[in-house]
């Protein structure tokens, strides 16, 4: 199946205010409190339904393929869910990608929110369904793990449609940004996992970034591995359409550390990019709409959205 047209990305409905929200686990398990999960929606005015697999553990995994297959599907199916949050990363969806069914979830588009592992499934339905997803806080160690703001205010803002066209996707003003590379470039913004991008490469769920915002980020890769990634990229040819990027925190090495391999890999491209974003593995965990139009511009280190995020 071929690439979405981004100009028509599918978008899925705001959450209302007394939202149901689907707990699964597509990769890895963990144990889950579920009174101390009710207890967290219900705080907020919001209900929960934690699907079986969220509750099992199969070796390293969250469950069977199976399980945690049809928990993904029927939490899309379900018409009284509003969205579908992730309980946590580790491994395991990349097993999923070639049994999901994209005509059911392009029937009934839904918010899906994740990262880490959960980069194969957004890079899968996006291409594949054309559906707006979202890197953000998951369940254990984000939300319930009580992380700093903006991890949940900025998640739920997005989620509630409080977040407009035209506005900035606000960044923490205590952590600071780095213009690696000066510029301005608008596109949709892709990514997420910088390890998962590249074990998905030659896949049927391998990004397409011709034209977009590439956002990176990653959790204990040394930097020659971050290098080796990144050059793998380069010689896939994923790197020659970006038109920016946008590099999120990589746990363990810092943005000074970071930067001349940076500048090795993207100054032939002539494309800005800005790093130290506070997105991926770190605290504070600030939500990102993947497949959204956004204006990045590393110069005043901004990141505006050029389209709302839900239909009306």
């Amino acid at each position: 199946m071929n690439c979405v047209d981004t100009v028509h990305v599918l978008l899925p409905k705001a959450i209302p205010k007394d939202a149901c929200f689907a707990i699964i686990a597509p990769a890895g398990s963990a144990r889950l409190d579920t009174h101390k999960v009710s207890q967290w929606f219900a705080e907020r005015g919001y209900r929960c339904r934690i699907y079986p697999g969220a509750l099992q553990a199969h070796g390293y995994l969250a469950g069977p393929d199976q399980q945690r297959l049809r928990d993904l599907h029927d939490a899309f199916a379900d018409p009284a869910i509003d969205a579908i949050l992730c309980m946590r990363g580790g491994y395991g969806s990349m097993r999923l990608l070639d049994q999901l069914d994209f005509e059911l979830i392009r029937r009934n588009p839904k918010p899906l929110i994740g990262y880490s592992d959960i980069t194969a499934l957004h890079t899968a339905i996006y291409r594949h369904a054309g559906l707006l997803t979202f890197h953000g806080g998951m369940l254990n160690a984000d939300l319930l793990g009580a992380k700093l703001p903006p991890t949940e205010s900025s998640l739920l803002a997005q989620l509630g449609g409080h977040v407009r066209a035209g506005e900035q996707i606000v960044h923490p003003a205590d952590y600071a940004l780095s213009s690696v590379l000066p510029g301005v470039a608008s596109g949709p913004l892709l990514g997420g996992n910088l390890s998962m991008l590249g074990a998905t490469m030659g896949t049927p769920a391998e990004l397409d970034t011709q034209g977009c915002i590439l956002f990176i980020e990653d959790v204990n890769e040394p930097l020659y591995r971050v290098d080796r990634l990144l050059t793998q990229l380069r010689l896939a040819g994923k790197l020659e359409g970006v038109k920016g990027v946008l590099v999120g925190d990589f746990a363990g090495i810092t943005t000074a550390a970071l930067a001349p391999l940076l500048k090795d890999i993207f100054a032939p491209l002539g494309v800005p990019v800005l790093a130290g974003w506070r997105s991926g593995h770190c605290d504070p965990n600030v939500c990102l709409p993947l497949g959204a139009r956004v204006r990045l511009d590393s110069v005043q280190q901004s990141l505006v959205l050029e389209q709302d995020l839900f239909k009306a």
